[in-house]
């Protein structure tokens, strides 16, 4: 009995270490690493654009190769990021190759700063972009909020989007890159950003319902982009999908919906 009971104890904190760290990956499981980013150098295409310092300069240099050396612990097979490749050969974007090969002009944009060379760094031949085109169908909303006296109401949403802007913008000033990334990549900012999304659904009555038709063609849009993943990746990757921190919440669940695919947070390998 003596004997007995060490053995026991030895099983069951083995089990318990197996059920702690989750199921075991297979050979063919997909693990997906969803990165939220902020607009390095922003289009001008959001409700509320952050203004954001030059990534050029040595600071923020050394602070995205510090986030490239993190990310590059997770040691992706493939890098996906936020631009359209619908007709292009294996959906491979040619900047890359441009970047790969020093013929590229200085480029502030996320994709390249991230993903290109975070792909170089591990010897990657191609980068793929899984972009879609979307409808963002605001103005029915606005107008029928003006015509139903809610037009203050969704006034403060969009100032609430502001305020949350402007006080990235006071983190940005004094905070690393990679601590940036890592807010918005916070449980409670994913949450907050879709919210905001499903904030929409009260303006509507009857048949017209602006606030459906705009979730509805936002989460069309990033079905649109993970289907494109999903053609485009094979059992085994280890994928690092890069895409603007407001796609999170849906890209992540289908990620997480995907049978035989795997979500890795980021937060687990940028700097802090």
């Amino acid at each position: 009995m003596k004997s007995f009971l060490p053995a026991c104890r030895l099983a069951l904190a083995t089990l318990m270490l197996g059920l702690l760290a989750g199921p075991a990956r297979s050979a063919a499981t997909v693990d997906v690493m969803v990165l939220g980013t902020y607009h390095f150098a922003n289009p001008g295409l959001d409700l509320q654009n952050a203004q954001i310092d030059d990534v050029l300069v040595p600071r923020r240099q050394e602070e995205l190769q510090a986030v490239a050396d993190g990310l590059a612990r997770f040691k992706p097979t493939r890098i996906a990021v936020e631009a359209q490749a619908d007709t292009l050969p294996g959906r491979a974007l040619p900047r890359y190759r441009q970047f790969r090969d020093g013929t590229l002009a200085p480029d502030r944009n996320e994709i390249v700063q991230i993903g290109y060379r975070l792909a170089r760094q591990l010897g990657h031949a191609d980068v793929i972009g899984v972009d879609a085109e979307g409808e963002f169908p605001f103005e029915g909303l606005e107008k029928f909020a003006q015509a139903n006296g809610r037009g203050g109401d969704l006034q403060q949403m969009v100032d609430a989007i502001g305020a949350r802007t402007r006080a990235f913008e006071q983190r940005a000033r004094d905070g690393s890159v990679g601590q940036l990334l890592r807010s918005l990549n916070e449980p409670a900012a994913i949450a907050e950003d879709h919210g905001w999304y499903m904030q929409t659904l009260s303006y509507g009555r009857g048949s017209e319902q602006p606030g459906a038709h705009l979730l509805a063609s936002w989460l069309s849009r990033n079905v649109a982009i993970c289907a494109r993943l999903v053609q485009s990746v094979k059992p085994g990757d280890r994928v690092l999908l890069l895409y603007g921190a407001g796609h999170l919440q849906p890209l992540r669940q289908c990620v997480r919906d995907m049978p035989g695919w795997r979500l890795v947070e980021p937060n687990d390998f940028l700097p802090r």
